[in-house]
């Protein structure tokens, strides 16, 4: 009966997936600043204050904490597959 919700939740989350979500968002922000201040340069018109160029820095940022999200599920399988690999050489 594959229509029945399951009796408990299943978590499909790995460790650092958090980070990588809010990896893309933060990048996504910067991504659209610097079109943003990009944009007086190609219309002709006055640049924007310095503060607008800050924000564009958040793209740099996002991409190393989906990096660091990356990295972290990246050791969270590793510890995995060794605790699994580890087991059943203690068995014999």
């Amino acid at each position: 009966m594959r229509s029945e919700t399951p009796a408990a939740p299943v978590n499909d989350s790995a460790p650092g997936d958090g980070l990588v979500k809010t990896g893309v968002i933060v990048f996504a922000v910067g991504a659209l600043a610097t079109l943003v201040t990009v944009a007086p340069l190609f219309l002709g018109t006055d640049p924007f204050p310095t503060v607008a160029y800050c924000v564009s820095m958040l793209m740099g940022v996002g991409f190393l904490l989906a990096g660091a999200g990356v990295l972290r599920s990246i050791a969270a399988q590793r510890r995995q597959a060794r605790a699994g690999s580890a087991s059943p050489a203690q068995a014999r």
